[in-house]
C-alpha cells in the first residue's frame, strides 16, 4: 500500500515586507487525498502552494513531507509534480519531448524512457497526439499534455495551481471529472489551488479555505457547506451565497423584517444576530416574511429570486412549481435547521 504524499504545515508565516501573505497557517493532508487550496484572489492559497513546491521560502514556520522536514529542501529533492495554469510546455518540442523531458532531466535510459511516455499518455488518452507540437494541440490537450509530464515522473504529490482555468466552460467539466478519476486510479495526494468553489466542492475530499493569508475553515466540502464557521465562509461559499441578515434573537425564534422563524440553534439570552440562510433553503409559504418578487433569473431548471422583505434583501432559489412573476407578493419562510446564527461582532458561528 502507497502511504506516500502526506503533507504538514506547522505555523506557516510568509512576508513580504510588512505585508503578511500567510499568517500561522496549520494543516494536515493525508496520503492518496484530494485536498483544495480554495479561496478569493490575494488569499494565500498560491503562496502556500509555492512554500509546499520550494519555490518559496516561509518567513518562518515548518513544511513536512511524510514526517521528514523539508523547510530547507531543495525544490528538486522534494519528489513534487507541478501542472500550472499555463500548462508550462516548451513550444518548440513534440508531446511526446515534452513528456519525456523530467525523466531525461533524471538520465533515464531511452528503453526506460518510451514505455513510460507511452503509458502516461494513455492514461490521458493523447497516446494518438506524441508526434504534434503544443502549438498543434487544444487547450484541453495541452492540459493533458502538461498531467501527462506530471503522471510520468511517479512523484508522490501532484500540485495543481488552477489547471483548469483557461479551458472553457464544457471543457472544464470533462476535464474536472477526468481529473478526479485519474488521481483516483494514481493513488497520489493531490493539492489543487482554485478560487472556484464549484471545483473544489465537487473534486476535494477535504478543502481548507483562504482568507487574507490564514485558513478559515477546514473539512469535506459538504461539512464546509452545511456548517460554516464564520460569516467570511458562509458569503463566500455557494453560489448564489447565503442570505446574511442582521436580526434579533430571543427564545428560539428570530425577527426578520418584523415577522419571527424559528430556529433550531438556541442561545442564551436575547441578543442580536446575522441571520444566514442559503439561498435553497427559503420556501415560498402561505404564511412567513411577506415579500415581494423584484427580479427573476430564470436558468431553465431553477430560477433564483430577488425578494424585497420590507427593506430587507433575501435571494431564493425555486427548483420547483410555478414560478412567481417580477412584482408578485408572497411570504416566504424557511425549516428551523436552515437558520444559521452568527455573532456579528466576532463574524463566527454561534
Amino acid at each position: 500500500m502507497n502511504r506516500r504524499g502526506q503533507v504538514r504545515f506547522e505555523n506557516i508565516v510568509k512576508m513580504h515586507g510588512d505585508f503578511a501573505a500567510l499568517k500561522d497557517v496549520s494543516f494536515a493532508i493525508e496520503s492518496g487525498e484530494f485536498f483544495a487550496l480554495l479561496g478569493p484572489s490575494g488569499s494565500g492559497k498560491s503562496t502556500t502552494l509555492r512554500i509546499l513546491a520550494g519555490l518559496d521560502a516561509p518567513t518562518s514556520g515548518r513544511v513536512f513531507i511524510d514526517g521528514q522536514d523539508i523547510t530547507a529542501s531543495d525544490a528538486r529533492d522534494r519528489d513534487i509534480a507541478m501542472v500550472f495554469q499555463s500548462y508550462a510546455l516548451y513550444p518548440h518540442m513534440t508531446v511526446y519531448e515534452n513528456i519525456a523531458f523530467p525523466l531525461e532531466m533524471a538520465k533515464l535510459s531511452k528503453a526506460a524512457i518510451g514505455p513510460a511516455v507511452q503509458e502516461a499518455a494513455r492514461k490521458v488518452a493523447i497516446d494518438h497526439l506524441l508526434d504534434r507540437k503544443p502549438g498543434q494541440l487544444s487547450g484541453g490537450q495541452q492540459q493533458r499534455c502538461a498531467l501527462a509530464r506530471a503522471i510520468v515522473r511517479k512523484a508522490r504529490l501532484f500540485l495543481l495551481d488552477e489547471p483548469l482555468s483557461n479551458l472553457d466552460a464544457k471543457l472544464r467539466l470533462e476535464t474536472r471529472t477526468e481529473l478526479k478519476k485519474l488521481q483516483r486510479s494514481l493513488g497520489v495526494t493531490a493539492v489543487y489551488v482554485t478560487h472556484d468553489q464549484e471545483e473544489a466542492m465537487t473534486l476535494a475530499d477535504r478543502m481548507a479555505v483562504f482568507m487574507a493569508g490564514q485558513i478559515q475553515q477546514t473539512g469535506r466540502p459538504a461539512e464546509v457547506f452545511a456548517r460554516p464557521n464564520s460569516i467570511d465562509v458562509a458569503a463566500f461559499i455557494g453560489s448564489p451565497p447565503m442570505n446574511l441578515i442582521p436580526a434579533r434573537y430571543s427564545s428560539g425564534s428570530v425577527e426578520i423584517a418584523g415577522s419571527r422563524l424559528e430556529t433550531s440553534q438556541k442561545e442564551a439570552g436575547d441578543r442580536d444576530v446575522v441571520v444566514g440562510i442559503r439561498p435553497g433553503a427559503v420556501r415560498i409559504a402561505a404564511c412567513g416574511i411577506p415579500a415581494t418578487v423584484e427580479l427573476v433569473e430564470d436558468l431553465g431548471d431553477t430560477a433564483i429570486l430577488d425578494l424585497d422583505c420590507g427593506g430587507t434583501f433575501i435571494r431564493a432559489r425555486i427548483s420547483d412549481g410555478d414560478i412567481p412573476h417580477e412584482g408578485a407578493a408572497l411570504s416566504i419562510t424557511a425549516r428551523a435547521h436552515d437558520i444559521h446564527l452568527f455573532d456579528p461582532t466576532t463574524r463566527r458561528r454561534l
